[in-house]
């Protein structure tokens, strides 16, 4: 069966697709899987030995996309995310069954519809990306192993502090703050505090860099992938709920993780696709004195991970 995953928007929405495409591959290896993606996640999609073939969506408009899918002649589609673009596109390239949420307007191209209300978070984003593919298969098993992407490394004394952020990420602590934080892997214990940076993150770096001068700077200048191996080799990646949160669980490491104190930005919508054993998600408050008791929080759990 030749099937398409389709996920244009950012890398965190992305890779909440991934788990979609592994159990698709575990339940039936001759699946050829694809996937439908922006440029900003082809090199990842493609580190992936689970994905068998990738589209990006570089295009303008749905014609010039159908036109880039209709030639593989998929027998099913699943829409992870959709807008009208996509979904025209799917119905002029005469794919047979297409499956998405029963939401927005364009669902009326789609000829399977999926109720899922994901505005109610009843569960994780990657929960009800595989809620739709297991309304299809309906005998899939659900469960993959992780980490879902791995590397050969092998783990440092490193604890990164990543300070940039964006897509729906609106809670963060301050440069500040992560150096304070910072400054206690420093001082009491054997790890080595790093700052990331993406290569959009110029602002945020140059800010950090009136701050301090100790704390060693890790810029991320050649792409996802060895950003990703990277992250692999960490103890501990602690920054807010972005991609690069995600993309540190993809690749099995610990995560220590900051989450807006609302139902759309909380982590009961965006928990990582590792083992919840291995991730900390603390809710940041707009009330100042319940922002400081976290903080205080945040600290103890950081003492505890270094101890």
């Amino acid at each position: 069966m030749n099937i398409l995953i389709v996920r244009t928007d950012k890398l965190g929405d992305f890779i909440t697709a991934l788990p979609t495409c592994k159990i698709l591959k575990q339940y039936n290896p001759k699946f050829k899987i694809t996937v439908c993606i922006s440029s900003l996640n082809e090199e990842l999609a493609n580190r992936c030995d689970f994905i068998d073939d990738v589209i990006v969506d570089d295009t303008k408009n749905a014609l010039e996309l159908a036109k880039k899918l209709k030639p593989y002649n998929f027998d099913i589609s699943f829409t992870l995310f959709s807008d009208t673009k996509v979904a025209l596109a799917q119905f002029l390239a005469r794919i047979s069954l297409r499956v998405a949420p029963a939401t927005k307007v364009a669902q009326i191209f789609y000829n399977k519809r999926v109720k899922q209300r994901r505005s109610r978070v009843k569960m994780a984003e990657y929960e009800y990306n595989i809620a739709l593919v297991k309304s299809y298969f309906t005998d899939i098993n659900s469960s993959y192993p992780q980490p879902l992407l791995g590397f050969d490394s092998k783990k440092e004394d490193i604890i990164a502090f990543h300070v940039g952020f964006g897509g729906s990420s609106d809670a963060n602590l301050t440069i500040k703050e992560y150096f304070e934080l910072a400054q206690i892997v420093k001082n009491e214990s054997r790890y080595t505090p790093v700052m990331t940076f993406g290569p959009t993150d110029n602002t945020f770096l140059q800010e950090a860099k009136k701050l301090n001068t100790e704390i060693e700077f890790y810029i991320s200048k050649d792409g996802l992938v060895a950003f990703g191996k990277f992250l692999s080799t960490l103890k501990l990646f602690v920054s807010t709920s972005t991609g690069t949160y995600h993309l540190a669980a993809l690749v099995g490491t610990e995560t220590m993780t900051f989450f807006a104190d609302s139902l759309f930005a909380s982590v009961k919508r965006w928990k990582a696709v590792s083992d919840e054993s291995i991730q900390h998600p603390f809710m940041l408050s707009q009330d100042i004195k319940k922002r400081q008791d976290t903080l205080l929080h945040v600290k103890q759990k950081l003492r505890e991970i270094i101890a």
